[in-house]
């Protein structure tokens, strides 16, 4: 009887001990995954306060996004060096107090320096998250843990506006960073106390060659997704010198890799076939995730007059769906093949982004609502079982860096989304504007009985300047409907991937 409650008691504290540790590592998940988005809302704001121009005030998110990227990959080194735990508390303690420090910055030139900090010390909290939760739960449960930390990774990005928003409307841009001062302390205070440290491997090398090339790399390709459309890409010297840098460096960075005897980053771990196909599958959700939410506000506040609040209000559904479908999958991932719940997600994702090529200024909140949904619901049917599915089979070895390769994927995915979208989206407004205006001519009936009913008046410049808003906003508006539709066709170019990943039988077999 003894030995029963013994065994009893111990359960209930190695369960409790896990609910604490994935309470703890959730705080920190949505502290930096919020961070990539909320800041955005607030830019205008900034500039009017530090009195910058739009080019300079871009530097906010350019600094972040760089450090993070040129970071990341030093996860599993350093969590091998000093150990994980000791990593993931200095991490959050540095996130939190350069915060603070972008709170209360007085300059340009502060603010970037203080989100600079804020990319490094944040680029770990992410794939050591993930690592420890696979390390926390049994194989069995990877799907529940998975589920739990997707919330965090998936809601934090598409709650941001909407939170950023709320802060900068009623409040103060400030406060955008503020916000991460109690997640932070939240999370120290329940790693502190219920996460054990990882084995240290002092005899670890740190291949420095390797990490100069693969950051160099990373950080001029980031620079040039984030300022290629502001510097009109290759016509520029500064996006052609970073596009060559990213070429020669990554090649350099491959060819190391496979030739010295302790790489920075081992290729072994690549031999993993569900990792590998998982490894390009996220870095296709990466596109998706962000590249419907970079085009949305601007639709809805250029195109259709809605205000940021209401913007951030009408697309908070969306992280609604996702949370739901992870729930489900968490529920059901031991009983359903991964695979099946990855192809439903790609199919809602397929079927939200056809509804979206047929939108028009005149659609309802309703519909943005729906649509959001289906694709927010889809996105959580993906992300769980592909997290789970992609470290199923790799050795517990590789799985620091495996998971920090996981979100570096993730996130160049994104920027490369956005990137294309913004780019797409701009050539598609000038080609449709000059189709458009084909039909601006004398002989058009239509524009013949606007003018002989006073709607326009061609004569004058007043009548040919609101003669030409209207075909800008009609050019714009097909301009986002045919992005909808390249990124309809990105998800389906993406269904074939789920092939290669291997079912549950053979893992078990392997």
């Amino acid at each position: 009887m003894a030995t029963t409650q013994g065994l009893q008691m111990k359960e209930t504290n190695v369960a409790m001990t896990r609910i604490m540790i994935t309470i703890s590592v959730m705080l920190a998940t949505i502290m930096q995954a919020l961070d990539t988005t909320i800041a955005n809302v607030a830019l205008p704001h900034m500039k009017g306060a530090m009195g910058t121009t739009q080019d300079q005030i871009s530097w906010v998110l350019t600094s972040y996004i760089v450090a993070a990227a040129i970071c990341m990959p030093l996860t599993g080194v350093l969590a091998a060096k000093i150990g994980r735990k000791r990593l993931f508390m200095w991490s959050i303690v540095g996130f939190t107090v350069s915060s603070i420090l972008c709170g209360a910055a007085q300059s340009l030139d502060q603010i970037v320096l203080f989100r600079l900090l804020q990319g490094v010390f944040g680029a770990s909290l992410v794939p050591l998250s993930q690592s420890v939760l696979l390390d926390t739960y049994p194989k069995e449960k990877h799907g529940s843990a998975m589920a739990m930390w997707g919330v965090g990774v998936m809601v934090g990005p598409i709650l941001g506006p909407y939170l950023g928003g709320l802060l900068t409307e009623y409040y103060s841009w400030r406060w955008v960073f503020y916000i991460n001062v109690p997640f932070g302390i939240l999370a120290w205070f329940g790693l502190a106390a219920f996460l054990d440290e990882s084995k240290l491997d002092k005899k670890r090398s740190f291949d420095l060659y390797g990490f100069v090339l693969l950051g160099v790399a990373i950080g001029s390709l980031q620079m040039m997704l984030d300022r290629g459309e502001s510097q009109n890409w290759f016509a520029s010297l500064e996006v052609t010198i970073e596009g060559l840098l990213t070429i020669v460096c990554g090649t350099m960075f491959l060819a190391h890799i496979f030739t010295h005897s302790h790489p920075f980053i081992d290729p072994k771990m690549f031999r993993d076939r569900n990792f590998s196909v998982g490894m390009v599958f996220i870095f296709i959700v990466g596109i998706i995730l962000l590249s419907s939410m970079a085009l949305l506000p601007p639709f809805m506040s250029s195109l259709m007059g809605y205000p940021v609040v209401d913007i951030g209000a009408i697309l908070a559904p969306r992280g609604f769906g996702t949370m739901a479908a992870m729930i489900i999958v968490g529920r059901l991932a031991n009983k359903i093949d991964a695979r099946f719940f990855i192809t439903l997600g790609l199919v809602l994702i397929t079927y939200s982004m056809w509804e979206m090529t047929l939108f028009t200024t005149e659609v309802t909140a309703w519909d943005i609502i729906r649509t959001g949904l289906v694709q927010g619901t889809g996105l959580g049917f993906i992300f769980v079982p592909l997290s789970t599915i992609s470290f199923a089979t790799l050795d517990p070895k590789y799985r620091n860096e495996g998971t920090s390769m996981f979100s570096l994927l993730r996130n160049i995915g994104s920027s490369i989304g956005i990137s294309v979208v913004t780019t797409y989206l701009a050539q598609r407004t000038q080609i449709n504007h000059a189709a458009f205006a084909d039909y601006i001519n004398p002989f058009n009936l239509g524009l013949q009985i606007a003018q002989e009913q006073g709607a326009y008046n061609t004569t004058t410049a007043a009548g040919l300047a609101a003669l030409n808003q209207v075909v800008t906003g009609q050019a714009a508006t097909l301009a986002y409907l045919q992005d909808f539709r390249l990124m309809m066709w990105v998800t389906v170019a993406a269904l074939p991937l789920v092939f290669l990943l291997k079912g549950k039988s053979k893992q078990a077999t392997a």
